[in-house]
């Protein structure tokens, strides 16, 4: 559910002890009142929304960026090794972000996004070196760099 769809939630459900984290033109749309603003706890947050399709669409053109999900094996040093294939290949990763899957401390799963995109021999050897080293690979996308990258 997205933060729009909670606030509709929970004007639905009518509990005054349940609230939801959406924006003031969500609370005001479904009738809530604001019981705090600028919760963040960086001004430098971010919301990334995913926009998906029933059939994959792949962009073209140059300045691509993946976003994908992985969990490595529990096996010593399984994400140093994991990373090997991007440095080793040239593609650069830009973000890098661990889970917890389950409360587990043995399976963690790891979001990230890299410059480039299937399809790309360097990418497509980094997945691959990648892919020895997991249990789980997911590409959640492909879509166009965003335009502050451009200019780094």
């Amino acid at each position: 559910m997205d933060t729009a769809g909670s606030a509709k939630q929970v004007a639905e459900d009518g509990d005054p002890e349940v609230g939801a984290l959406a924006s003031e033109l969500a609370g005001s749309i479904y009738g809530l009142e604001t019981l705090a603003e600028n919760i963040e706890d960086n001004q430098h947050n971010t919301t990334r929304f995913l926009v998906m399709s029933p059939e994959p669409q792949r962009p073209t053109g140059e300045d691509l960026m993946t976003t994908f999900v992985f969990q490595v094996r529990n096996i010593p040093a399984a994400l140093y090794k994991a990373m090997g294939g991007f440095a080793t290949n040239g593609v650069n990763m830009v973000k890098l972000e661990s889970y917890m899957v389950d409360g587990n401390f043995t399976a963690t799963q790891f979001y990230a996004d890299i410059e480039g995109h299937p399809g790309d021999p360097a990418v497509d050897r980094a997945l691959e070196e990648l892919g020895y080293f997991t249990t789980h690979l997911d590409i959640l996308g492909v879509y166009p760099m965003a335009g502050f990258r451009k200019s780094v």
